[in-house]
């Protein structure tokens, strides 16, 4: 027996090395038959020579196999050609118990793409032997049961198919018993009684039941089956119907009654009480599905149900009563399942080509796809389509393949990527999709020439540069990739001045940043051009042309040179003029220039050493020399002068000039026309004086009723009670009766730093300003003086401020002020105000006090004077803190009116519109507690500073007004220059830059003081009486 075991054997080894069938049909399809459990790298079949395809080109054009399946069963040498196994093939495993096994291949190639497709049928062998699921089973029967009575026996499993599965069944030898088999779809074991059983002579019965099956050699199993006699029950259950068939839909709903058996029982009692249960051979596939209520006979979904898992499943019911000797009786139930639209298409990406160039051609492959589902019929038919607005398209190939192919232009420039997103959908009901991105990149070819960031560059070198030293880059981009667009730059030559481009910069090859090979001057060269070229290093390569401009900027390396006055002894020059010049003569001019240019060129006039700085004045911008007064009988014949040219350049240069002036005393000059404006004749003092007499009077008139409201107000002040303050300050004025005045040519004329009359006087004035602490700021008083002294008040803080010499004097007193606000709390206990808190400052403190009923009362007191320059405003922020939670207070009102705070992520958000003006920090107190037990919480302070915008328009508030918007001043007509017209004063609500104030003439005078004073800058003329505005 082995060896006829061991010779078949090696006769299916040796089928199993022999290509069974090829055939070739219409399709081109070729079918390969192989026998299960063969071992690796065994030989299928030569599928080159089959295709007729030439083994060379195997592995050039990328020739593989594909399969739906997870795991690659088969390989091509592609050496050979020849078709092997790659991995072990269990057919059971593939393909169940089905009659036939085909395992789905496709073999793909490249360039050009071409498909084909081929079947491997998997033989099955004889290697698993029947297995019974119980090796015992238990019958019991009763001693009055009939000859001929069946008894369905439990099936062998055999997980080979066809001729290999279980053929036929044996008893072991007995004298009650015969086994019969039922062929129908399988093979069923049915134990006959033959003889009457009596218990009292045998109980028990132990047979041995053998499964065959019709493989070679035959392999067998056996099961233990124990027969129990028991007494007579003399009625079995009786099913309605022996076979059930019912259709359900698969994924019905877990606990789904499927149908409900009913068998009936003539007896009565536990007789009569029917117990159902799967029978024995039941496979655990129905077991784990399906569950059977053993009272009522309903059958109820457990499990999930897929037809494309198993598309019917027969279960066998038995069904017995409880009765002693019952008999069980048995039907089957044949579910079979109805398909639905439950799973989406797949897309399989089976050859994939990225990058591909950007200039790739129209039609041109880049993916092969397959699209296959698992539902049946037209549930089954899918359709594909591709994201729009993409240079690609899909074209549709036999078995659900596609190929994503160009479909237009492609510019990586434009976009290096596509995301190509493609939904395919079945024709099922509901309609499911499937979505797949296909990712696709582009390889870059030299197609884009390098341009420069500007079409012209501009560069500014400093003359005297140094040599080498970078003057600027000309920065250019390439939007090729990779070596396309690493850039080269070079300088074209060129001649500027009749010499190379190359001797006078250089640039770098790698970045564009140019050099200076040579230093500059200005005053030689101003300017020249050079051209760059910048090439890329692709193939072929592309190159740009760029002109840059190169500027020399000046530098102040040239001193001014003065031209005139001419010397005639070395450095010194010879001017004469009368002495009966009157002021404003012309003494003299001096001409400079400078070889720089632009503000390094710009000369500026000074008097550096004059003999009598009372007689001279020099213009800044001419040159012109002046006089400022007549010479007198005792002045010297003959003067020094010594004028200063400087330029504006940094640093400055400059230059001297002497001239010696010789004054004579005969009229040997012609005056100068401009004096003739001193001696206006007698009609001209007479209105002068006319005119003095006149503003006077009106002066006196308006001062009347200032005087007397000044006089009402002080009374006033003085019947209140409060602190007052006071300054003696002085202010000294100076009043000219010179009748000589400061004439002007042809420009304004500055006034000596160290010039001043004999003919001056002072006065001392005294004033008191005084104010109420605990009055309103509607009621204070301010007293303004024109002048650097002039003392203020500051409006925030009540302080008295006084200026002396321009500078800010600290606050002459310390203002205790009182608050006597407190917190008010509904609340009692160790509920209510117990504290309160000042913020940290450096000047105030805070004291509490408790009245009889424990109420606790804050009063703020100045420890430190104030300084109005240093900080004009104080700000602090007074909390309240109860017995549990501190409460902030901002000026007197709740935190929470001004800040909101979201309790879940600590979010705070403004409950109003702050203003600047109004308050500029809030500080609020913030409680964090956790949900523990007990609850543990922290405080933390948040200060919110208010940040300052410019909304607030400068007030102006001297000089008042009279009529509308015009204000009224007067002034001598014989006023000097440098009289005191008027000052103007202003405010404004802002801080920082924002009240930061500038004034300025808008007419008739171009020029700006900057300071708020208005000067006389020189005497009125007779013009001036023609004028409507001053």
């Amino acid at each position: 027996m082995a060896s006829f075991m061991n010779r078949c054997v090696s006769q299916w080894q040796c089928l199993y090395l022999i290509v069974v069938y090829i055939s070739n049909s219409v399709c081109g399809n070729i079918r390969y038959s192989i026998s299960e459990e063969l071992e690796l790298g065994a030989f299928v079949g030569n599928i080159a020579n089959d295709l007729r395809l030439d083994v060379n080109q195997l592995s050039a054009r990328r020739f593989r196999t594909v399969t739906d399946h997870k795991t690659q069963y088969l390989d091509v040498n592609l050496n050979t050609g020849a078709l092997f196994i790659k991995e072990k093939i269990d057919r059971e495993q593939l393909c169940e118990q089905r009659l036939t096994c085909v395992l789905m291949l496709e073999a793909v190639m490249e360039n050009p793409l071409k498909l084909y497709s081929f079947e491997v049928e998997i033989l099955d062998i004889n290697d698993n032997p029947p297995v019974f699921q119980k090796s015992q089973m238990r019958l019991e029967i009763s001693e009055s049961a009939s000859p001929g009575t069946r008894f369905r026996l439990q099936n062998a499993h055999d997980r080979d198919a066809g001729t290999n599965s279980v053929r036929t069944y044996e008893i072991s030898q007995n004298e009650h018993f015969v086994l019969e088999l039922r062929r129908e779809r399988i093979v069923a074991p049915e134990l006959v009684l033959q003889r009457p059983l009596d218990r009292e002579q045998q109980p028990t019965h132990q047979l041995t039941l053998t499964a065959i099956d019709g493989g070679t050699p035959q392999r067998s199993g056996t099961t233990l089956i124990t027969i129990n006699v028991f007494d007579i029950n003399d009625n079995a259950p009786v099913f309605e119907q022996s076979v059930y068939q019912i259709t359900i839909a698969e994924n019905v709903p877990k606990d789904t009654l499927i149908m409900k058996l009913n068998a009936l029982d003539m007896d009565e009692g536990q007789n009569g009480e029917i117990i159902y249960s799967f029978s024995d051979h039941t496979p655990d596939r129905v077991r784990n599905t399906f569950s059977l209520d053993s009272r009522n006979g309903e059958i109820r979904v457990t499990g999930t149900v897929d037809f494309e898992e198993a598309h019917e499943y027969q279960i066998c019911v038995e069904a017995k009563d409880r009765g002693p000797d019952a008999a069980p009786v048995y039907c089957e139930v044949l579910l079979k399942i109805a398909d639905v639209n439950d799973n989406a298409p797949e897309i399989i990406v089976s050859s994939m080509s990225s990058p591909i160039p950007e200039n790739a051609s129209l039609g041109t492959a880049v993916a092969l796809l397959k699209v296959t589902d698992r539902d049946s019929e037209e549930r089954g038919d899918v359709t594909c389509h591709i994201s729009k607005n993409t240079p690609f398209k899909l074209d549709s190939s036999f078995n659900n393949y596609y190929t994503l192919v160009v479909d237009g232009d492609i510019d990586r420039e434009e976009v290096s990527d596509y995301k190509i997103n493609i939904s395919c959908t079945d024709a099922g009901s509901p309609p499911l999709s499937s979505y797949r991105t296909i990712p696709i990149e582009l390889s870059d070819i030299n197609d884009n020439t390098p341009s420069f960031m500007q079409p012209s560059f501009t560069m500014h070198v400093t003359e005297n540069n140094a040599v080498g030293k970078s003057i600027g880059s000309v920065p250019a981009f390439d939007p090729d990739s990779d070596q396309n667009a690493y850039l080269t730059y070079t300088i074209l030559d060129t001649f500027i001045h009749g010499m190379p481009t190359s001797t006078f910069t250089s640039i770098s090859s790698a970045n564009g940043v140019m050099f200076a090979q040579r230093s500059f001057d200005y005053e030689q060269i101003k300017k020249f051009q050079v051209h760059v070229q910048v090439k890329d290093a692709g193939s072929p390569p592309l190159n740009s042309t760029i002109t840059v401009n190169v500027i020399i900027v000046d530098q102040n390396d040239n001193v001014p040179v003065i031209l005139l006055p001419l010397s005639n002894r070395g450095s010194s020059a010879e001017e004469t003029m009368p002495r009966s010049a009157d002021p404003g003569y012309l003494v003299a001019k001096v001409t400079a220039t400078d070889a720089d240019s632009g503000q390094n060129a710009q000369l500026y006039y000074q008097l550096l050493q004059p003999t009598d700085e009372s007689l001279f004045t020099v213009s800044p911008e001419t040159g012109e020399i002046w006089t400022i007064r007549r010479f007198g009988i005792q002045s010297s014949r003959r003067e020094k002068i010594v004028i200063l040219v400087r330029d504006n350049g940094k640093p400055s240069l400059s230059s001297t000039t002497t001239i010696n002036l010789t004054v004579l005393d005969e009229d040997t000059e012609n005056p100068s026309n401009v004096g003739m404006l001193a001696n206006p004749g007698r009609w001209t003092s007479d209105l002068r004086r006319y005119l003095i007499i006149s503003f006077g009077t009106i002066s006196i008139i308006f001062l009347l009723p200032i005087i007397i409201l000044s006089i009402k107000v002080h009374k006033g002040r003085n019947a209140m009670n409060g602190h007052r303050c006071s300054w003696t300050i002085p202010f000294s004025f100076l009043w000219r009766n010179s009748s000589r005045g400061i004439e002007k040519a042809s420009i304004n004329l500055p006034i000596p730093p160290h010039y001043a009359d004999n003919e001056t006087a002072s006065e001392t004035f005294r004033y008191d300003v005084c104010q109420t602490l605990n009055s309103d700021m509607k009621d204070f008083m301010f007293v303004k003086l024109h002048g650097p002294t002039a003392p203020t008040i500051n409006i925030k803080t009540g302080a008295c401020m006084a200026s002396v010499n321009g500078n800010a004097s600290d606050s002459i007193m310390a203002v205790t002020t009182e608050s006597h606000e407190s917190a008010h709390e509904p609340e009692a206990g160790t509920n209510r105000v117990h504290t309160y808190q000042l913020s940290k400052n450096e000047h105030f403190t805070l004291e509490l006090q408790t009245d009889g009923e424990q109420t606790v009362t804050a009063e703020l007191v100045l420890e430190r004077p104030l300084d109005r320059e240093h900080q004009p405003i104080q700000q602090s922020t007074l909390t309240a803190i109860d017995g549990e939670t501190p409460v902030s207070l901002v000026h007197g009102m709740p935190a929470p009116t001004f800040f909101t705070i979201i309790s879940a992520n600590g979010m705070m958000f403004a409950q109003r519109s702050f203003d600047y003006e109004q308050l500029k920090n809030v500080q609020v107190f913030l409680d964090i507690m956790d949900t523990g037990s007990p609850r543990l919480n922290s405080y933390v302070t948040v200060n919110m500073i208010i940040v300052d915008q410019n909304k607030n328009a400068p007030v102006i508030l001297s000089p008042l007004s009279n009529r509308g918007s015009v204000a009224e001043e007067t002034m001598p007509r014989s006023a000097d220059p440098g009289y005191l017209v008027a000052k103007v004063t202003a405010t404004d609500a802002d801080s920082g830059q924002n009240a930061k104030l500038h004034y300025q003439f808008l007419q008739p005078i171009d020029e700006s003081l900057g300071t708020g004073h208005i000067w006389t800058i020189r005497r009125f003329g007779i013009i001036d009486l023609l004028k409507k505005t001053s």
